[in-house]
C-alpha cells in the first residue's frame, strides 16, 4: 500500500510538471508570434493580451515556488539539486531526478543538514550567515531576509511551509543548546538560573520564526542541562513524541495534549524527520496562574549517532479554526512557544545528557501579581523545571525496576503485583488533584462565579456531577484551591506537611493525633520521593482507623504532597494485586514552589508559594442541587487549614 501511494503521488507531481512545462511552451510561441485578440493580425510586444500577461506572471510565480520547494528538498537530502535559472537554460522538469519515493522529497534523510551551499539556495531559505561546528553536527545560522511573506496567513495543509519552519526552528535550537557567549550570559547572583540569554544578540543571531512580539509580552528564556538515567536518547525521544506518554512523564505541568496531525512519521521506521502538529495545556498548580494553551510544531531529527533533538514551535498564526479541536479558551492566557526543546546525547556511563531550551513569550496581564516573579525567572516553565522533572521521573522508573523497592511496617506485605496496583492508584490520585487545581479542559469543572460573596478572593471553587464515573464517588463535588506565601523555605514547609508525626497540627483526618505509616514505595534516592500508606488514630474503640494514600514528590523545582482516604476493604484488595480502577477516592493536597525574585532587589526572599486544594463530596445525589452552605464549608476549611500550617510554622497567621 505504501509502495502504490508513493507511485500515486509521483504520478500526481508528473502531472503537475508536465502542465508546467505545456504553459511554458505556450507563453513561449505566444512570445514569438504575438497575435491581436481583436482583429487576429500580427501584434506587436507591447500588445500582448492581458490574459497573456497574466500567464507569464502565474508561470513566473509558480516557478518561484517550485524553486523554493526544490530548495527544501536540497536541504533535507543534504545534497545540492539542480534548479530553474531561466526556462532557455536548463533541462525540462522531466529531466530532473526523481526521489525514490514521495517520502524522500517530503523530508529526506537529513543527514546532511547544513552541507549545502548556501549560493544554491533562493531566498529566505539560501541566505546563511554562516555554521557553528559541534560535536553534534553543523549548526546553520540565518542571516536576516528581506521581503519574506508572514507567516499568519498559511493554512495547515500547507506542508512545505510546516517542514520549512521546522527545520529553521531546528537550526535555532541546536545553536541556542550549543552556544555559550556572547549569546548566553551568566547570571547575576541571586537568580535561580545559572545563565541568561542575551536578547540583543539573539536578536542578532536569529530570524523571527513566529514574528515579532506582540505588545504588552513578555519574554521568557532559560537554559539547563543535566544527566537522566535513561536507556539511550532513542527511549526518551520515544516518549516526547507520544503524546500520551509525554503528558505522563510531566504530568504535573501538562493538563492535557493532543495530536492534531502527524505530517511526517519519520524515516524507516524510526523518529528521526517526524513531524507532528499538537496542542497542550501547560500548567501551574496554581488557581492565580492561567492554564498556557499552545498549539505547535514537534520536530523530531537525528544530530549524529547517539545524539537527537526534539524541538517545538508555535504555529497559532498558522491554524484556521474549523473545529472544536483548535478553538482556544478565551480564559487561557496568551502564549507563543519560540523555538524550545531539548538537545540529547548518550554518554558511556548508562546515562543520557539532555540540555534543555526553553523560550516563551506571554501576555502577563491574567497572572497575579504573586506567581509574575516566578514566571519571569522561569521556576514556573522554564528549562530548569522540565529538566527536573524528567529526571525525578526517570530515577522513579529506575528504581520501581529494582526488587527491593517496598519498605513496610507491622505485618503489611505488599506483593510485586499490589506495588504495581498502587502506584497506579496513587497515579490517578495526583492527575485528579492536578486537574482540580488548574481547572484545563481535561476535566469538566463549572466555576461557581454565583458564590463569590461566600468565598474568599483568592480562592477559586469549582463544581461537577459524578454519575457512574469509575473511581468516584457519585454525587455533586466541590473542588476549591486557593495560592498563599509562606516565609518558609520550600523543603522546610515539604518535610512539615509530609510527616506523619506531625499531621495533626493541620489535617482533620488526623483525629487529633499522629499517623501510623502502614507501607512505603520509594520513587527515588530522595526520601521524599514516596507513594506511603498511612493510618489514623481511631476516635473511639468501636471505631475502626481510617487509611489514608499518600503520594508526595520532590525536586529542585518543587514538591508536592498529596493524599486521599481510601476504603479498607477497597485497599486491602489493592495491595494483594486486585484491581485499583474502581477504588474510589477524592484528592487533597498541596504543591509547593520556591518564590521568585524580589522586584526591588531581584534577590529569593527565601520563601514558598503555597497552593492548598481539597476536593469533598457534598450530596451523594448527582441531581441534588449546590448549595451556599457547602461552598462556605470548603472555603471555612482552606482558611483553616492555612491557618494551622502558619501557625505551627511560626508564621504570621494573617
Amino acid at each position: 500500500m505504501k509502495t502504490q501511494l508513493e507511485r500515486h503521488e509521483n504520478a500526481l507531481l508528473k502531472q503537475e510538471n508536465d502542465k508546467l512545462r505545456a504553459e511554458n511552451m505556450t507563453i513561449r510561441e505566444a512570445m514569438h508570434s504575438p497575435m491581436c485578440g481583436s482583429c487576429g493580425s500580427p501584434a506587436m510586444l507591447g500588445e500582448v493580451s492581458l490574459e497573456e500577461q497574466h500567464l507569464c506572471i502565474e508561470n513566473a510565480r509558480l516557478k518561484d515556488e517550485l524553486n523554493r520547494v526544490y530548495a527544501l528538498a536540497t536541504k533535507f537530502l543534504g545534497k545540492p539539486m539542480s534548479m530553474l535559472a531561466g526556462p532557455l537554460m536548463q533541462p525540462h522538469l522531466s529531466s530532473l531526478p526523481m526521489p525514490s519515493s514521495s517520502l524522500e522529497l517530503a523530508i529526506g534523510d537529513f543527514r546532511g543538514l547544513g552541507s549545502m551551499p548556501s549560493a544554491t539556495m533562493p531566498g529566505s531559505m539560501g541566505e546563511f550567515a554562516g555554521g557553528v561546528s559541534s560535536p553534534l553536527g553543523t549548526v546553520i545560522t540565518p542571516a536576516r531576509a528581506t521581503g519574506s511573506a508572514p507567516l499568519a496567513m498559511v493554512r495547515i495543509d500547507d506542508r512545505s511551509m510546516l517542514l520549512e519552519l521546522a527545520i529553521n526552528a531546528m537550526d535555532e535550537l541546536v545553536k541556542l543548546a550549543q552556544i555559550d557567549e556572547p549569546l548566553w550570559l551568566p547570571s547575576l547572583n541571586g537568580s535561580p538560573n545559572k545563565e541568561m540569554l542575551n536578547f540583543e544578540e539573539y536578536a542578532h543571531t536569529f530570524l523571527p520564526c513566529i514574528g515579532v512580539k506582540p505588545m504588552g509580552y513578555v519574554s521568557e528564556a532559560s537554559r539547563e542541562s543535566g544527566l537522566v538515567i535513561i536507556d539511550d536518547s532513542v527511549a526518551l525521544v520515544e516518549t516526547l513524541m507520544d503524546e500520551r506518554r509525554w503528558s505522563d512523564m510531566f504530568s504535573c505541568m501538562i493538563a492535557k495534549a493532543t495530536v492534531i496531525e502527524e505530517v511526517t512519521s519519520g524515516i524507516a521506521g524510526s523518529r528521526n524527520g517526524a513531524l507532528l502538529v499538537m496542542k497542550a495545556e501547560l500548567q501551574v498548580l496554581s488557581p492565580l496562574v492561567p492554564i498556557r494553551e499552545v498549539t505547535f510544531l514537534r520536530f523530531c531529527k537525528q544530530l549524529a549517532e547517539g545524539a537527537w533533538a526534539v524541538v517545538d514551535v508555535s504555529i497559532d498564526g498558522l491554524l484556521r479554526d474549523q473545529n472544536s479541536a483548535t478553538t482556544s479558551n478565551a480564559a487561557n492566557v496568551r502564549c507563543m512557544r519560540l523555538p524550545s526543546g531539548c538537545v540529547m546525547q548518550d554518554t558511556p556511563n548508562g546515562f543520557c545528557k539532555v540540555t534543555w531550551v526553553e523560550h516563551t513569550e506571554y501576555d502577563e496581564a491574567s497572572v497575579h501579581q504573586l506567581y509574575r516573579p516566578l514566571l519571569r525567572s522561569g521556576l514556573a516553565f522554564g528549562a530548569r523545571r522540565w529538566l527536573a522533572m524528567l529526571q525525578r521521573q526517570c530515577e522513579c522508573l529506575a528504581i520501581l525496576m529494582s526488587p527491593d523497592t517496598v519498605s513496610a511496617n507491622d505485618s503489611s506485605v505488599i506483593t510485586q503485583e499490589g506495588k504495581r496496583s498502587m502506584l497506579k492508584l496513587a497515579r490517578r490520585m495526583t492527575e485528579n488533584f492536578c486537574a482540580g487545581v488548574s481547572a484545563s479542559s481535561a476535566r469538566e469543572w463549572s466555576k461557581l462565579d454565583g458564590a463569590t460573596g461566600s468565598i474568599e478572593e483568592d480562592v477559586r471553587v469549582m463544581a461537577r456531577k459524578s454519575v457512574d464515573e469509575p473511581g468516584e464517588p457519585p454525587g455533586v463535588v466541590l473542588s476549591a484551591a486557593t495560592s498563599v506565601w509562606v516565609p518558609v523555605a520550600p523543603e522546610k514547609l515539604f518535610n512539615f506537611l509530609r510527616d506523619e508525626q506531625l499531621r495533626a497540627e493541620w489535617d482533620i483526618l488526623s483525629n487529633g493525633g499522629p499517623m501510623q505509616e502502614m507501607a512505603n514505595i520509594a520513587k527515588g534516592q530522595e526520601h521524599g520521593n514516596s507513594v506511603s500508606l498511612l493510618r489514623a488514630s481511631a476516635m473511639s474503640a468501636n471505631q475502626s482507623s481510617m487509611l489514608i494514600l499518600q503520594e508526595t514528590c520532590t525536586d529542585a523545582s518543587g514538591s508536592m504532597v498529596v493524599y486521599a482516604p481510601v476504603d479498607i476493604p477497597a485497599m486491602q484488595l489493592v495491595m494483594n494485586g486486585g484491581d485499583s480502577t474502581y477504588v474510589a477516592l477524592l484528592p487533597s493536597g498541596f504543591a509547593i514552589l520556591p518564590d521568585g525574585p524580589s522586584a526591588t532587589t531581584g534577590h529569593k526572599t527565601g520563601g514558598s508559594l503555597l497552593t492548598v486544594a481539597f476536593q469533598i463530596l457534598v450530596n451523594s445525589q448527582p441531581t441534588a442541587k449546590l448549595t451556599v452552605e457547602s461552598v462556605v464549608t470548603v472555603n471555612n476549611l482552606i482558611s483553616c487549614t492555612i491557618k494551622k500550617i502558619k501557625t505551627a510554622l511560626q508564621c504570621d497567621a494573617t
